[in-house]
């Protein structure tokens, strides 16, 4: 063997290396490129599934943000409309609780009142008859120093009289 042969080759040399490469792009043409190619198509689908897949989920993610944005906005809508209720009814309870707590002031002083007038009456009437009683107790004591003496009682027949006739 000549060191020549091994660093250049000879034509028999790129004959059969020919024909084995022909032979192995056959045998892999017929056997391997299909499976291979389908693995890779079903890989190039499964990726595109995935990625259409993905875009779903990020419109329903989207779409769903967006849902709970609409239903924050409404519960805080509906929040602000009842605490405007609670502090209207709060309001108005208030209202109505003074109004009744002056008409029941009213009502007390004027039966105060009332009872304070015919209280004062009847003592005024009460008073009176004492007077009268005291005034009859004393003008019968008077009366009767008067006419103790008969001397007194017939000067006070003349008196009358006199009364009388100018009368």
């Amino acid at each position: 063997m000549n060191p020549l042969d091994l660093v250049t080759p000879g034509i028999g040399l790129i004959f059969w290396t020919s024909v084995v490469f022909l032979l192995l792009v056959f045998i892999l043409k017929k056997y391997a490129w299909k499976p291979i190619l389908d693995a890779v198509e079903k890989r190039s689908k499964s990726i595109e599934d995935a990625i259409n897949a993905a875009d779903q989920a990020k419109a329903s993610l989207a779409e769903l943000n967006e849902e709970r944005e609409k239903i924050k906005k409404e519960s805080l809508a509906q929040r602000d409309a009842l605490l405007k209720d609670a502090n209207e009814t709060k309001n108005q309870i208030i209202s109505e609780a003074k109004t009744k707590a002056k008409e029941e002031t009213d009502k007390i002083l004027t039966s105060a009142r009332e009872v304070i007038k015919t209280e004062k009456l009847a003592a005024i009437t009460e008073l009176k008859n004492q007077v009268a009683v005291l005034s009859l107790e004393i003008a019968e004591k008077i009366v009767k120093d008067q006419l103790s003496s008969d001397d007194k009682q017939k000067a006070l027949v003349d008196s009358m009289i006199k009364d009388v006739n100018l009368n």
